[in-house]
């Protein structure tokens, strides 16, 4: 007798999709074999293995992960906010992993093969999952998974945690109160996205608040929130949507705030367009090594765009007033540094002190003079 798992998967080979109900149908007509609450745990098996992460299932829904990694070997490992550490989970060798990270494409609307052999996107349950097959990738298949916060970050909670000091939170609330225009920088993993969610949480509830984004990320503890996210080309290479699409169609929506979770590419030259057409509030994060280094990165950038450096130094002194900068140490995220924005170079105002604590910066009453007196918090 063809078992229940081989029945299942004669389905989607012959072309129907392996979705709940198709599991469920199948399940429903073996209950005599299995009883109903064996047919309810092969169920459960399946959705798992046809539906869902598999193995990495149990992983994901450990407290605090951020991150899941699968190697080509099989290894897994998770970052939970103190640093990778390897998962007694395992899968079975490069066939397996391979095997998942096809499936996961699938489940995510892409394509993943030979011709293909990379692939970004969304999981149903909101998972970011980035897969990369050989031989671009060497030892077999990799996976990666980003996974979401069910809710956004506060800055109280950042505080708690060691992110920002009182000082630091009275200073961030005043720059949201002012609708300063700024962007969070730092290099992967300092938690940009975080601070950035909970700035956003921040704004007034009357605000409107548009978010662009590659690929989905942000989540905002705010009642008006509009997301807009990218999409890759198809097969034949057609009907991608690109973050400068994205740009001019916010700028269409009306926001009180222009947010771009992430500046990377040409998108940065309507970006300092918008921000300097009185789209007070906006903003976004760049990767950069240090504040006073923001300028050059946004020149690199605007070079992709067809922008002068000169240009690009004329629109950001106009658009943006504070790079706001965020360094790790381990496992501690910290804002190392609020700088302002003069020309083509940032003036730090606040600086993280060697003792953890916010100290003076040579532009921190030009920061008294943007916040204003009755916002000051000094």
């Amino acid at each position: 007798m063809t078992t229940l798992d081989e029945r299942v998967l004669e389905r989607v080979r012959s072309g129907a999709l392996p979705d709940g109900d198709r599991v469920a149908e199948v399940v429903a007509a073996d209950i005599a074999r299995y009883g109903l609450d064996g047919a309810r745990a092969r169920a459960s098996l399946l959705s798992r293995d046809l539906l869902g992460l598999g193995p990495l299932g149990a992983v994901i829904e450990m407290a605090g992960v951020t991150d899941v990694l699968v190697n080509g070997d099989g290894s897994v490992w998770f970052d939970a906010g103190d640093g990778v550490t390897r998962c007694t989970t395992t899968l079975a060798g490069p066939d397996e992993v391979r095997r998942l990270a096809v499936r996961l494409a699938g489940l995510a609307g892409r394509r993943l093969d030979d011709g293909q052999p990379w692939v970004d996107g969304d999981l149903p349950n909101g998972v970011r999952l980035h897969a990369v097959l050989p031989p671009v990738a060497g030892g077999g298949a990799h996976v990666s998974l980003r996974i979401p916060r069910r809710e956004g970050w506060r800055l109280d909670a950042l505080h708690r945690l060691g992110m920002l000091d009182a000082r630091a939170v009275r200073v961030l609330r005043a720059v949201v109160a002012r609708r300063c225009t700024f962007v969070v920088s730092g290099g992967a993993g300092t938690g940009k996205t975080s601070l950035l969610s909970a700035l956003l949480a921040e704004a007034d509830p009357g605000e409107r608040i548009v978010i662009v984004e590659d690929v989905r990320e942000l989540r905002v503890g705010h009642p008006h929130v509009v997301s807009l996210q990218g999409r890759a080309p198809n097969v034949e290479g057609a009907g991608a949507v690109t973050l400068v699409d994205l740009v001019r169609q916010a700028l269409r929506m009306r926001p009180d705030r222009l947010v771009v979770g992430e500046v990377r590419g040409a998108e940065v030259r309507e970006l300092l367009a918008a921000l300097n057409t009185g789209h007070r509030g906006g903003c976004g994060t760049v990767h950069a090594n240090s504040a006073e280094q923001v300028p050059a990165r946004f020149a690199a950038l605007g070079a992709l765009a067809g922008l002068s450096g000169e240009a690009v130094d004329r629109q950001l002194d106009g658009a943006v007033d504070l790079v706001l900068h965020l360094d790790r140490h381990g496992d501690l995220r910290t804002l190392a540094c609020v700088g302002l924005v003069e020309g083509a170079r940032v003036v730090p105002a606040l600086v993280r002190g060697s003792g953890g604590a916010t100290v003076a910066g040579p532009g921190l009453e030009a920061l008294a003079r943007v916040l204003g007196p009755e916002e000051a918090p000094w």
